[in-house]
C-alpha cells in the first residue's frame, strides 16, 4: 500500500516524548523520518525508561516512540557536522526540534535562517510555554505542566488534593497537536510554495484538551470544579449517574442516561432524591451513593446484561489482562511484532488510523544510535 506522506523527508531535532510522537505518526503515515542525535549519548529518551524496562542498550519507552525512523549522529556545535546538517535541511520537506527557546538562534538554525536555507521547509517546534512570556525557559515537563493547567483537579475526590493523570497527557497531545500542524502546513505549502512555522507548546495543548471544562467554567461565573464526594464519580461536570460503581465481583461504569429509567430497570428507589431533571446535578453524591448500594447487590455481568439489554449505555470495567484478552481487541489488530537484529522481538501497539481498510504496519524497529549516518552522508552527498 502507498502511504499519503511516502517521499516526503522530515528531520527531527526532538528528544523525550511530545516531538517524537509527532515523527511516530508522520512515519506511520509513510514519510521517511530521519531523528538528528548527539554522538554517543543521542536522544535523552533512550535512557529514560519506564518500569526500568530496556532492549539491548535502549530503554523500551524510546523503542516505542522512534519506529520506522532513522538515525544519524551529528554534533551541532561541530562546524563540520553542522554544515552537514545544513544540506540535509535544504532537502528536507519537515524539520522539527523541541529545543528552549534561543538554543537554535545560537547555532543558526532558527526558522528565519532555515528559510534562508530552504524556503520550502515546514519547520515545526516544540515549547513548553511557548516562546515568548515570562515561562519561556522553564522545563517543559508533562507532570509540572498537568500542575499549572488545573487538569489534577478534574478527577477523584472532592478530598483527595490534585489528581494527575496517568499518562503523559501533554506530550502525546503536543505530539498529536504537532502533526496535525504540519499536515496543514504541507498542504498550505503545496498552495503557496512557500514555508511554513508551525509552533506548539505542551501548556496549550493540555488545556485544549480540556475544551469543555474550561469552556464551562468560563461561562459559569468562575466556579471552580465541583468533584464529588462520592466514590466512582468520573466527571466533575457531570450528573448522576455517569461514574464507576463497584458490583459483587467487580465495577461497572454507567454513562449518561434517563436516571429514573436506569433506576427502575435496577430497582433502585430514589423518589426521595429525584424530583426533576436538575436533582441529577443538585443530589450528584447521594444519588450515586444510592446507586453504589445497589449495584453491589448482585454480579457485573448481571447488571450489564440486563442494562445493554434495555438500551441502557454501560461496560464491565477491565484492567490490561482482560482488556487485552477480548476478541474486539484482537479484531483491531492493536498489536504488532517488531523485529530486532539480535533476533528479539518488541510487542507494541500499531498506529490508530486505517487507510483503504488496511492497517499501518511499521516496517522497522527503532534505529541505534547514528545507525544510517554513513549511508545517508552518502545517499545526500554531505561528505
Amino acid at each position: 500500500m502507498n502511504r499519503p506522506l511516502e517521499g516526503l523527508l522530515v528531520l527531527e531535532f526532538c528528544q523525550f516524548l511530545a516531538g517524537p510522537s509527532a515523527g511516530l505518526k508522520l512515519a506511520d503515515l509513510g514519510a521517511r523520518v530521519i531523528k538528528i542525535e548527539r554522538p554517543n549519548s543521542g536522544d535523552a529518551c533512550r535512557q529514560l525508561s519506564i518500569k526500568n524496562l530496556f532492549v539491548e542498550e535502549d530503554s523500551l519507552l524510546f523503542h516505542t516512540i522512534n519506529r520506522n525512523k532513522e538515525s544519524y549522529a551529528a554534533d551541532l556545535k561541530n562546524p563540520e557536522d553542522l554544515e552537514k546538517l545544513k544540506k540535509l535541511i535544504s532537502k528536507a520537506d519537515v524539520m522539527t526540534h523541541n529545543f528552549r527557546p534561543g538554543v537554535m538562534e545560537k547555532i543558526g538554525l532558527d526558522y528565519a535562517n532555515v528559510q534562508a536555507i530552504n524556503p520550502k521547509i515546514v519547520y515545526g517546534v516544540v515549547t513548553g510555554y511557548g516562546n515568548e512570556g515570562p515561562w519561556r525557559n522553564k522545563p517543559g515537563q508533562d507532570l509540572l505542566v498537568q500542575a499549572v493547567s488545573g487538569l489534577t483537579f478534574l478527577s477523584g475526590l472532592d478530598t483527595d488534593g490534585p489528581v494527575p493523570f496517568g499518562l503523559s497527557v501533554s506530550d502525546i497531545m503536543c505530539g498529536n497537536h504537532l502533526a496535525q500542524g504540519i499536515m496543514a502546513a504541507l498542504i498550505k505549502r503545496a498552495k503557496t510554495n512557500k514555508s511554513v512555522l508551525v509552533e506548539v507548546s505542551l501548556l496549550e495543548s493540555i488545556l485544549d484538551v480540556q475544551f469543555e471544562v474550561i469552556t464551562t467554567y468560563l461561562n459559569d461565573g468562575g466556579k471552580l470544579p465541583d468533584r464529588s464526594g462520592a466514590k466512582g464519580s468520573a466527571h466533575a461536570y457531570l450528573s448522576a449517574p455517569y461514574g464507576m460503581y463497584e458490583t459483587k465481583d467487580g465495577y461497572i461504569a454507567m454513562a449518561m442516561g434517563n436516571l429514573p429509567n436506569i433506576c427502575a430497570i435496577i430497582n433502585c428507589n430514589i423518589d426521595d432524591l429525584y424530583v426533576e431533571a436538575g436533582s441529577a446535578f443538585d443530589n450528584r453524591d447521594k444519588l450515586i451513593i444510592r446507586l453504589a448500594a445497589t449495584f453491589k447487590q448482585k454480579e457485573t455481568k448481571i447488571w450489564v446484561n440486563l442494562l445493554e439489554s434495555n438500551g441502557i449505555w454501560c461496560a464491565e470495567v477491565l484492567n490490561y489482562q482482560t482488556a487485552t484478552s477480548l476478541s474486539t481487541y484482537k479484531n483491531l489488530q492493536i498489536e504488532q511484532d517488531l523485529e530486532l537484529s539480535n533476533g528479539k522481538k518488541i510487542n507494541t501497539t500499531v498506529s490508530p488510523i486505517r487507510l483503504d481498510n488496511e492497517k499501518l504496519f511499521a516496517a522497522k524497529p527503532a534505529p541505534k544510535l547514528g545507525f544510517d549516518t554513513q549511508e545517508i552522508n552518502r545517499e545526500f552527498e554531505l561528505t
